[in-house]
């Protein structure tokens, strides 16, 4: 969930996509300040791509350096081993039968210092990635993904797109490109955004810090001021709230800290509900379309391996339930909220089975293989996210040379 500063834009020049310029150029975003004593601006040159994150040379920038280094390695990784052949050379072994594609935002560029930048997608990359992988693998949609996984049909790849949370950019700005290309989604949505019971929590903290200089609260160990007073400081604010609000408090308490932090710093939460999520009337419309599916995505987005095993099934379920009650269909498809190590373990594979979901997916980096017909609730997906906005960045993931390195070497990811 965290964000690009003061980054610079790239290069879009020298080919029909824009992904892989052959001259070396530098521009910044709009609205944005140029900084020094920090890493160059964004720098292409034949598809490598270099951003940086403008943050100041002091030690109190460590962790953000840390980010905007691996960062880097990770897009230079991808482009060695794009350039040099490797991909390609071990994606038969690497590629799998397939691959599910995770997006959050598409929205046109919103500005700020980006905080949660991560999770966004530009309108235009997407049109762009559907283009391109168009012409060499088959869009299915998850009910398709799942039959053809658990039939062992492999004569060709093929991918499935997912959009996390409900939000209403994806009606607006994400549906109409997927229908120009013929491309089945599936919205994972909490009926708890759906009917504002329930808080984009991690957004309104965002908000928090952006609109602040300082924001302070009570802790178990005193009181807690944050620095925001700078967009560098407002990186670090931002990562050490986080931290305090996964680690140190338990899933009531982060959302009822956020709730009081919105009283005393004047946000609206209901009205950042209204501006950023789908109702339930225009989900209903949203059945309509019938590229679109609706999966569960738990009632209130929490992380569920930090709840009672009671309580985390009860999130899957009710979730699967309200949805089939509000929409008149019952969702096969369960996508665990953030989905990652700390938030989704066997235990939680093990109940989305017993409650009959089809499939379930986490936001672990990895392909669709074979052996996933024996995994269905503990499928990996890959995420298109606002660091890598680049085609060739997803055509180098979807060879399967970046599985080993995030996942200690396996090439077949569960949990």
């Amino acid at each position: 969930m965290h964000g690009d500063p003061d980054a610079f834009d790239i290069a879009r020049s020298g080919s029909r996509n824009g992904e892989r310029g052959h001259r070396l150029n530098f521009s910044h975003r709009s609205g944005h300040q140029p900084c020094f004593n920090s890493l160059p601006a964004c720098m292409t040159w034949r598809g490598f791509e270099f951003t940086s994150f403008c943050f100041p040379v002091d030690k109190t920038r460590r962790q953000g350096w840390m980010t905007v280094i691996k960062t880097l390695m990770r897009k230079a990784y991808m482009q060695g081993a794009r350039y040099s052949g490797l991909s390609a050379l071990f994606s038969p072994l690497l590629s799998g039968v397939g691959a599910i594609l995770m997006f959050h935002h598409v929205r046109p560029w919103t500005g700020g210092v980006g905080l949660n930048q991560l999770l966004e997608v530009e309108p235009d990359f997407l049109d762009r990635l559907l283009d391109d992988l168009n012409r060499d693998m088959r869009f299915v949609s998850m009910d398709e993904a799942a039959d053809r996984l658990l039939r062992g049909h492999e004569d060709e790849r093929y991918l499935a797109v997912t959009l996390d949370d409900g939000y209403r950019d994806n009606v607006e700005h994400a549906a109409p490109v997927f229908r120009a290309h013929g491309v089945p989604y599936t919205i994972f949505v909490c009926p708890g955004y759906a009917d504002r019971s329930a808080d984009l929590w991690w957004e309104l903290a965002d908000m928090i810090v952006e609109a602040n200089d300082e924001v302070a609260f009570d802790t178990a160990s005193g009181r807690k001021v944050l620095d925001c007073s700078t967009a560098a400081l407002k990186h670090k604010a931002y990562a050490e709230f986080m931290r305090y609000a996964w680690t140190d408090i338990d899933e009531d308490a982060q959302r009822e800290l956020v709730r009081s932090l919105c009283e005393t710093y004047g946000i609206d939460r209901r009205a950042h509900s209204d501006a950023s999520l789908l109702d339930w009337d225009e989900l209903r419309a949203l059945e309509n379309d019938p590229l679109a599916t609706v999966g569960a995505h738990t009632v209130n987005h929490f992380m569920l391996a930090r709840l009672p095993r009671d309580r985390a099934a009860e999130e899957m379920v009710r979730s699967r339930d309200l949805l089939a009650e509000k929409l008149g269909k019952r969702p096969n498809h369960l996508a665990y909220p953030y989905g990652f190590p700390a938030a989704v373990g066997q235990r939680e594979v093990d109940i989305a089975r017993e409650l009959g979901f089809q499939t379930a997916v986490t936001t672990r980096h990895g392909m669709l293989m074979p052996g996933h017909r024996d995994a269905m609730q503990a499928l990996p997906r890959v995420s298109v996210n606002g660091n890598y906005q680049h085609v060739s960045y997803v055509e180098t993931m979807l060879t399967g040379i970046t599985v080993p390195p995030a996942n200690r070497g396996r090439r077949f990811v569960t949990v």
